[in-house]
């Protein structure tokens, strides 16, 4: 499984990557949406992007509004890992294409339960 985490914190990268590597993810980092997009263009398509909304260059409902546009990428899980937590905007994500929200701050296990609720089964990776 390869998830692409979006996120211009380098912190907030690290704890998504820590969280989801030790049950057998691979990940990719993308500072802003356009940069993931890169990745992708590029030939990585992702099991699931987990994506923040507020970032330069491309913000991340820019980004899902892209990824909607290819039908070649129809089969990407896009989750939205975000401050911004108002009704609204969840709704807005949502209807742009995003299958999930989560919202910062967050309990490690959060992340786990919705990638799960997507139908990704965790492995423990023995180190």
């Amino acid at each position: 499984m390869h998830a692409l985490i979006i996120d211009d914190s380098r912190a907030m990268r690290a704890i998504l990557r820590r969280i989801i590597a030790p049950v057998g993810w691979q990940t990719t980092e993308a500072a802003h949406g356009r940069e993931a997009l890169d990745h992708m263009e590029a030939g990585l398509v992702p099991d699931v992007c987990m994506i923040d909304w507020n970032m330069p260059v491309m913000d991340g409902y820019q980004f899902v509004c892209e990824v909607r546009k290819r039908p070649e990428w129809r089969d990407v899980t896009l989750m939205m890992v975000t401050t911004e937590g108002e009704h609204s905007q969840i709704v807005r994500a949502l209807a742009a294409g995003a299958h999930e929200y989560v919202i910062k701050p967050f309990p490690p296990e959060a992340i786990l339960d919705k990638l799960a609720l997507l139908g990704f089964q965790s492995q423990e990776v023995s180190a």
